[in-house]
């Protein structure tokens, strides 16, 4: 009774927990998480899953084809199951997140690719296992204990190295509260492999046996509870640590964006100001020729810029001054004071005078008489 109790508690809280899980990995491959990073999700959910599915083929073969809990057949089952839950945890365990050094068994996983970890593991077990079961087959005198001798040493250092990954994970995380329970599952799967291995005919002498045996029942669901709890807690302060690391990646970029910005922003005032620097240039530039347009020069000194702009680009001040019969001092004394009410110097002078003239439409006619 106690184990059709064990396998139907254990069958439905460990298939709903793996479908759960499951959709969990989906949803985050969805979401476009790196599926590296989260095959851990899907490792444990394998791990949990094939725990519901023994349990469930035990309960289908206790009550449809009756038979006994103790049988071979389920003892060969319950071996390949406990296998094939070791090997799905020892893949989950490099996904572990943590910054402290790794176990050995993770070192030796992941030098290995999945698909050769998974061969090597089957190769190498498989064949203990046929050794173990041609042996105790037709042998009536092989115990169950002898049987369950395949996976104890496997679960054993599965459960410690479990007990390492999970521990240095939640150190990390500051979560060192959580040592108690990890403590508590490792130790419960220990005692649930002694359960396994220690005859029941020495024990009975000791303790009495429907006690042994509703102590087994506890042990084994206790242990997968734990299990699944702990995994849990995992997987929620991963999925929190993942939330704060992508709001910070958000806060980062946000910032690095926020500085181009004002770097772009600094640039355009510079320019602007240059822009403005420049206006103003030609503002005052535009004032000082709208003064010079006022400016009133005198009859005689229009007389000399018309001259000039007529003869300047060929001849020299003193052959317009001769054509003006004008000494070459009176000439450049005119020069020189159109220069300074226009406030021309430099070296263009000439040539600033010549295209004020013309702009100013000062002509000369062949009489010499001046026109504007």
């Amino acid at each position: 009774m106690l184990p059709l109790i064990e396998y139907n508690v254990t069958a439905i809280v460990c298939l709903i927990s793996a479908i759960i899980i499951q959709r969990i990995f989906i949803k985050e491959l969805r979401r476009g998480a790196v599926k590296e990073e989260i095959e851990g999700i899907k490792w444990f959910g394998l791990a949990i899953f094939v725990w519901g599915l023994g349990a469930f083929i035990n309960v289908i073969c206790i009550t449809l084809f009756g038979w006994e809990s103790s049988s071979k057949y389920l003892i060969y089952l319950g071996v390949v199951i406990s296998l094939a839950n070791s090997l799905f945890i020892l893949l989950s365990l490099q996904s572990i997140e943590h910054n402290s050094k790794r176990a050995l068994i993770v070192r030796i996983v992941q030098r290995f690719t999945t698909r050769e970890f998974v061969g090597v593991y089957c190769a190498v077990l498989a064949m203990i296992t046929f050794v173990f079961i041609a042996a105790s087959y037709s042998n009536s005198a092989i115990s169950n204990n002898f049987i369950w001798l395949i996976d104890i040493p496997i679960s054993v250092f599965v459960a410690l190295s479990l007990l390492f990954e999970l521990n240095k994970a939640f150190k990390s995380r500051q979560m060192q509260f959580m040592y108690l329970p990890t403590f508590a599952l490792f130790t419960l799967i220990i005692i649930a492999v002694l359960q396994r291995v220690i005859p029941q005919d020495r024990v009975i002498s000791i303790v009495d046996q429907e006690f042994w045996s509703l102590m087994g029942t506890i042990t084994a669901i206790s242990f997968k509870f734990l299990f699944i709890f702990l995994f849990s807690i995992l997987l929620y302060s991963w999925k929190f640590l993942s939330e704060n690391e992508q709001q910070e990646s958000k806060v980062n970029r946000l910032t690095a964006e926020n500085i181009t910005l004002h770097s772009k922003v600094e640039h355009l005032e510079l320019a602007s100001e240059s822009h403005l620097d420049t206006i103003k240039t030609i503002k005052k530039e535009l004032s000082s020729l709208r003064e010079a347009q006022k400016i009133v020069l005198s009859e005689r000194q229009n007389e000399v810029l018309a001259y000039l702009a007529h003869y300047g680009t060929t001849k020299s001040y003193g052959e317009i001054a001769e054509i003006m019969n004008i000494s070459v001092d009176g000439f450049q004394t005119h020069i020189y004071q159109v220069k300074k009410i226009l406030n021309i110097s430099g070296n263009a002078g000439k040539e600033q005078l010549i295209a004020y003239a013309l702009a100013q439409d000062l002509n000369i006619n062949l009489d010499g008489s001046t026109t504007t």
